[in-house]
């Protein structure tokens, strides 16, 4: 595995050669891996010769200065776990390298990315986008993996890619959870073990309201089983940002049990923000 710090560089290593390899996959991460990440590179490298991951934890996507400085760093550790699951490149640009002075220019992808983590943390996923869109000018890649645990990004990365003609196949992989249903996630290394255990919560209950919302007939307001899920969460001690259902496509929220839904949730778990989606297939109307 090559460790690269420069967009030139890397450009170089990847482009430059008289052989170049077949197709390029990219794997955008910031870092602090577990397993959901290694699933993702584990995909890539099945699917393409050249795999690169880029290892940027990325400013412009946090809205809160503390939460940027809280994140979780090991960069020995990602090097050795990354180069075990098949990393070819692992691009560790800093900073200046992403955003020389002077940087001025920002990416907004438009109303997908304005309810749920866009209302929660503003400027998130302009930052998210912006960074994307350097990526995958900088790699050039055939196709980019995600996880589905980041439902909203997924959607909004899919956006960026068909409306600036990117060229670049999204693939997003399902979530890899804890055996007790916990999305994985680089922030659950910051959880106490007292509030280790009440997150388990989260999954439990979007699983149980998902249930709730599969037994109603096309046309039943889902707002009851909404308000359930909300108040188990606050009972478990999670302090809920949003619990709501929502088009899987459009993520305008819904009202009624008619056609697939998404249920969305996230909340702050003893100061961890924790998010978390479950696919629900309620029934059309018409249907038998």
């Amino acid at each position: 595995m090559k460790v690269i710090r420069s967009a030139h560089l890397l450009r170089a290593a990847l482009h430059g050669g008289h052989h170049a390899h077949p197709t390029i996959a990219l794997v955008p991460t910031m870092g602090a891996y577990h397993e959901g990440h290694l699933a993702l590179l584990r995909a890539a490298k099945r699917d393409h010769p050249q795999v690169v991951v880029s290892l940027f934890v990325n400013p412009t996507q946090f809205n809160d200065p503390e939460d940027l400085a809280r994140y979780p760093r090991d960069l020995a550790g990602d090097m050795d776990k990354a180069a075990a699951a098949g990393c070819d490149i692992l691009f560790v640009p800093v900073v200046e390298e992403i955003y020389p002075p002077g940087f001025a220019t920002r990416v907004e992808v438009g109303r997908i990315a304005e309810p749920f983590e866009g209302a929660h943390r503003p400027g998130h996923f302009t930052g998210v986008a912006t960074v994307v869109a350097k990526l995958f000018n900088i790699v050039s890649p055939d196709a980019a993996y995600f996880g589905m645990k980041d439902y909203q990004q997924t959607l909004v990365v899919r956006r960026l890619v068909a409306d600036l003609n990117l060229g670049v196949e999204i693939v997003a992989l399902p979530t890899v959870r804890e055996p007790d249903g916990l999305a994985m996630s680089s922030r659950n290394q910051r959880l106490i073990p007292a509030s280790r255990s009440r997150a388990s919560a989260l999954y439990r209950t979007l699983c149980a309201c998902r249930d709730h919302l599969q037994t109603l007939a096309p046309g039943e307001p889902v707002a009851a089983a909404l308000a359930a899920g909300r108040a188990a969460l606050a009972a478990a001690g999670l302090t809920v940002d949003y619990f709501a259902a929502a088009h899987p496509d459009t993520l305008e929220t819904v009202a009624t049990a008619d056609g697939p839904r998404v249920l969305l949730a996230a909340v702050d778990c003893d100061g961890v923000r924790l998010i978390d989606n479950v696919a629900v297939a309620c029934r059309r109307a018409g249907a038998g």
